[in-house]
């Protein structure tokens, strides 16, 4: 069976937008390991985070499930994985090894979900009674508790350089962590190996020597759509994710940008590292290569930082398909245009390896002859809930607080800058999405339908909040604090601020 099935690695990033690539475009972004793979093997341009969050995304990543199938688009953080064959599950079934590398980001954190072997790094969550093998490492390497003595937040973008030895990195420890795994394969076996970086999500801390390569680098503007207006009178939920900016000036956030792009370009690099060992071992033909992310960041665009948000830098992913070599079924060089999701990853590398795709997987193969119609997204139950569907060029937006809808026509205007929704011409296309729309609606959506048509609930004024938790910094990691009853996310209750009930 080791000489029959191909190994696969799957690697997904964290806060990684499909426009985040040199091959794709970006001339700011220095990215020579993937667009090389992708020159090699597929990319994927209109692959979407179905619920472009973290948890939501990644039990779809590993599921094949939609978020209406997994039971989560709101983030979720105690709830544990459904009673389903994951990714991991499948492939150990048809007799492969199956080991994980950093951030998994489920609960209970220590739940394997199929795998044989996790090596974990969960970004310091200690406050569920788990210290995880990247925080045991830094206490073997004499450095216990000290990964966020760097004071930066994981959902802010203020920036400075990593504070200690570089090999001792979060990006560094899972690619040398996964390297060894590599190596210590089982020979007689094909192997599934899954790689989770945690950046280029904030804390925005990369090594120096990535700061100075961008330090002479002129990045590339922000794209800022005319229907984007003061936001005090945009929509609630676009008010607050464009008021997410005030914490920086211009000149401070592009500082910000160059971190990011600069964590961006380490995991390149240290991807190019896991191919030269994939190569020394001999097994680089034989491997499958995946890469994605379990969502974006706006980055600045349409004046907003972060996820949640179905615009291109929030929701459109990377997706970079590698086959074996000489692989008739994964075309060198190939750009593939079909809507794609985070659901389609695992029976994607199922198919490729000849393996049997559970009747409890939603998605497609990406290399197979089938293509879905249209695509939903959904995010949120609350006042900063919104909803996706994407047809051929359409783009419709819609946010039920506000009942405001947005459509984009992205094969003319792939940075969203026109919204055509209020257009006269538009209105066949918003009403013939719309009722599309509304047949993917369920549970707690159905509040804001009437008599088939959607009615959202009022929009209301959206005032900003200073956030006490500082967008949940953590802190001293030695000793090891006590179990505590605190959220793994804490967000500024801005109704609360204002007066206002949601």
């Amino acid at each position: 069976m080791g000489k029959s099935r191909p190994n696969v690695l799957l690697i997904c990033a964290d806060h990684w937008a499909g426009a985040y690539l040199g091959v794709a475009g970006n001339r700011s972004i220095l990215t020579p390991g993937l667009d090389e793979i992708a020159q090699c093997g597929v990319r994927f341009t209109n692959a979407y985070s179905e619920s472009p969050v973290c948890i939501p995304a990644r039990r779809t990543l590993m599921t094949g499930q939609t978020p209406r199938s997994h039971g989560d688009r709101v983030f979720d953080d105690m709830l544990t994985m459904p009673a389903v064959t994951t990714l991991a599950q499948a492939f150990r079934d048809a007799g492969y090894q199956a080991d994980a590398v950093g951030k998994l980001h489920v609960h209970p954190q220590r739940d394997r979900i199929g795998f044989d072997s996790v090596l974990l790094d969960d970004e310091g969550r200690p406050q569920w009674g788990t210290v995880d093998d990247y925080d045991i490492y830094l206490g073997d390497a004499g450095h216990a508790g000290r990964q966020f003595d760097h004071g930066m937040s994981n959902n802010q973008y203020h920036y400075r350089a990593w504070h200690l030895p570089e090999e001792t990195h979060a990006t560094n420890w899972a690619a040398r962590s996964m390297a060894r795994v590599i190596k210590r394969r089982d020979p007689t076996r094909p192997a599934l190996w899954y790689l989770g970086f945690r950046h280029p999500h904030p804390p925005l801390v990369p090594l120096q020597t990535y700061l100075d390569i961008y330090r002479d680098i002129e990045l590339d503007p922000s794209q800022v759509g005319t229907w984007v207006d003061a936001a005090e009178r945009m929509p609630f939920a676009i008010a607050a994710a464009i008021n997410r900016m005030n914490l920086y000036t211009d000149e401070q956030f592009m500082r910000g940008k160059r971190a990011f792009y600069a964590l961006c370009t380490h995991i390149d690099h240290q991807i190019r590292y896991l191919i030269g060992t994939l190569r020394l071992e001999g097994i680089l033909d034989d491997t499958i290569i995946c890469f994605t992310s379990d969502h974006g960041d706006m980055l600045g665009h349409q004046r907003m930082v972060a996820k949640r948000l179905f615009y291109q830098q929030s929701a459109n992913v990377p997706m970079i398909l590698l086959g074996p070599k000489g692989s008739d079924r994964v075309p060198q060089g190939g750009v593939d245009d079909r809507l794609v999701g985070l659901q389609d990853v695992m029976p994607t590398l199922l198919d490729l390896c000849d393996i049997a795709i559970p009747d409890t997987v939603d998605g497609l193969s990406m290399v197979g002859e089938a293509r879905r119609p249209h695509l939903y997204g959904e995010i949120g139950e609350d006042a900063h809930a919104s909803r996706m569907l994407r047809k051929g060029p359409w783009k419709l937006i819609w946010y039920p607080v506000g009942n405001h809808l947005q459509l984009f026509d992205l094969e003319h205007d792939p940075h969203e800058l026109v919204d055509l929704a209020r257009e006269p011409a538009a209105r066949e296309t918003v009403e013939s999405l719309c009722t599309l729309l509304l047949g993917e609606l369920y549970g707690s959506d159905e509040r804001w339908v009437r008599d088939g048509r959607l009615v959202g609930e009022p929009d209301r004024a959206y005032r900003w909040a200073p956030h006490r938790t500082l967008n949940s910094q953590r802190g001293d990691g030695w000793p090891v604090s006590p179990m505590v009853d605190i959220p793994q996310v804490e967000w500024a209750k801005e109704w609360e601020a204002s007066g206002e009930k949601p």
